[in-house]
C-alpha cells in the first residue's frame, strides 16, 4: 500500500492509531508551519522595514557615487571652464574704471559728443548707485545736432575703452514746428560703471584680484 492509499484509510478522529511514519510526517509538517509563521511574525515583519530602508540608502549612495564619479571624470574640463570664466571676468573688470579714472572718463564722454560736431546743452552726472561689487554712474546729457552727428556720437561711445551704455534716448526737433534733420535735440542717460574696491585693514582701498585681474 502506497502513501496516498494509507492517507485515505486514516481516521481523522483517531490520530493515535495512525501509523508512526504518517504521524511523524504530520508532526513535522505542523512544526514547519508553526516555525514559518513564527519567523514571519518575529523576524520578517520586524526586519522588513529595515531592509527597505537599507535598500533606499543603497540607491541614494549609488546615485551620489555616480554623480561624484561623473564630476571627477569632468574635473579637468570644469577647471578649464573656470579658468576661462575668470579670464573673461577679468577682461570685463578691466573695463570698469576705478575711482581715480572716473573724472577722465567723464571728460572722454563729453569730448566724444563735441568731436561728433554736437552742441552740448546739458552734462549732469548723477549720484552713484551701489550694485554690489560695482557702482552705476548715470549722466544726463542733452545734445543738439543732426542724425548723422548723433550716429557718430553713439559710435564714439561704443569705441571707448571703458564700458558706457546709453539709455532713455529721446530725439525731438529743437523748435515746436520742427527745423529739419539738422537741428534736433537728443536727451539721453549715459551710464558707466565703477568697480567698488575692497577696504583694506589699514583703511585704504585696494583692488580685489579676480581671475588674475586687478
Amino acid at each position: 500500500m502506497n502513501f496516498l492509499d494509507q492517507l485515505k484509510t486514516l481516521d481523522p478522529r483517531d490520530p493515535g492509531r495512525w501509523p508512526t511514519p504518517i504521524r511523524a510526517f504530520f508532526v513535522g509538517l505542523i512544526f514547519l508551519v508553526c516555525a514559518g509563521f513564527a519567523w514571519y511574525m518575529l523576524v520578517w515583519t520586524q526586519d522588513r522595514p529595515r531592509l527597505l530602508t537599507a535598500e533606499a540608502d543603497e540607491q541614494s549612495l549609488r546615485q551620489q557615487f555616480e554623480t561624484k564619479q561623473q564630476r571627477a571624470a569632468n574635473l579637468d574640463a570644469y577647471k578649464a571652464q573656470l579658468a576661462e570664466m575668470q579670464r573673461s571676468f577679468g577682461a570685463l573688470l578691466r573695463q570698469l574704471p576705478g575711482r581715480t579714472e572716473v573724472p577722465n572718463l567723464l571728460v572722454d564722454i563729453s569730448q566724444t559728443g563735441l568731436a561728433a560736431g554736437l552742441q552740448e546743452k546739458l552734462f549732469q552726472p548723477g549720484p552713484e548707485v551701489d550694485k554690489g561689487f560695482y557702482a552705476e554712474l548715470p549722466i544726463k546729457i542733452r545734445l543738439v545736432g543732426s542724425y548723422h552727428e548723433f550716429g557718430k556720437f553713439v559710435s564714439g561711445i561704443a569705441a571707448l575703452p571703458r564700458i558706457v551704455t546709453l539709455h532713455d534716448i529721446q530725439i525731438t526737433p529743437v523748435t515746436a514746428h520742427g527745423a529739419g534733420f539738422d537741428n534736433l535735440s537728443m536727451d539721453v542717460t549715459a551710464k558707466t560703471y565703477r568697480y567698488i574696491e575692497d577696504n583694506g585693514a589699514d583703511g585704504k582701498r585696494g583692488p580685489k584680484k579676480i581671475g588674475g585681474a586687478t
